[in-house]
């Protein structure tokens, strides 16, 4: 199986939970290296060249790609009016077109083995906004769209195609948070703490299981109730 950005974070949280099961890991990273115990190649995802080097390189090495966590994401926060084309463009390539170039690689060995499992890493923002991220919330939104215009693609042929959307989990991202806005997001999350990227892990564990093979075109949050309903 395959986790793009998977070198920390959440999608280091997805890569140790799969290899915890057993499972053959590989992780893309954009030149930091891979942790300990997990097989890395460096990738940038939107370059469709070195997309397709990666691939090749983990065929090689673990096989086909049966499960794909496309995680990889940036953000380049500011509010609209001084919001630049190229922060917008950026962002939105690295999280919504990196997520369908790695997507789009990876089922074409799915297609025929006639199984995959394909999980989206979106965000809770995508669900709800919020200021100063048009572009960051408009690349997890597409993300949805996408994962559900796959599963009715290609769901006959044995593949789902699911969304993660996961809220305020303790990363170093949250961690460079102010105590002020710190505070302030806590006291919008109705369970009233953050979550753990062993949580949003377990999530992609499940939806990568036998037991969720009657679900696809998904979106499970992990956010503490803070986009309920949407």
């Amino acid at each position: 199986m395959l986790v793009t950005g998977g070198n920390r974070g959440i999608g280091l949280a997805i890569a140790r939970a799969f290899a915890a099961e057993g499972d053959r890991v590989a992780v893309t990273h954009r030149g930091s290296g891979a942790p300990d115990g997990l097989f890395g190649v460096e990738c940038d995802v939107t370059s469709a060249e070195q997309v397709e080097a990666a691939f090749a390189t983990v065929e090689a090495e673990l096989g086909p790609v049966e499960v794909l966590v496309a995680n990889a994401g940036i953000t380049d926060d500011s509010l609209l009016l001084r919001m630049s084309e190229e922060s917008f463009d950026r962002v939105v390539d690295a999280n919504l077109a990196g997520a369908y170039r790695v997507a789009k690689r990876a089922t074409q060995k799915m297609l025929r083995a006639r199984r995959g499992r394909l999980i989206f890493v979106s965000s809770v923002v995508a669900l709800v906004g919020s200021p100063g991220q048009a572009n960051y919330a408009a690349s997890k939104a597409g993300l949805i769209g996408l994962a559900r215009s796959i599963a009715r693609e290609i769901g006959s042929r044995g593949i789902t195609a699911n969304v993660i959307a996961p809220g305020f989990i303790e990363t170093d991202m949250t961690a460079a948070m102010t105590d002020a806005r710190r505070a302030e997001v806590l006291a919008g999350i109705p369970l009233q703490r953050y979550g753990a990227a062993d949580e949003v892990a377990a999530a992609a564990v499940y939806l990568a299981s036998d037991a969720a093979g009657y679900v696809t075109g998904a979106v499970l949050p992990i956010d503490g109730g803070v986009g309920m309903g949407l």
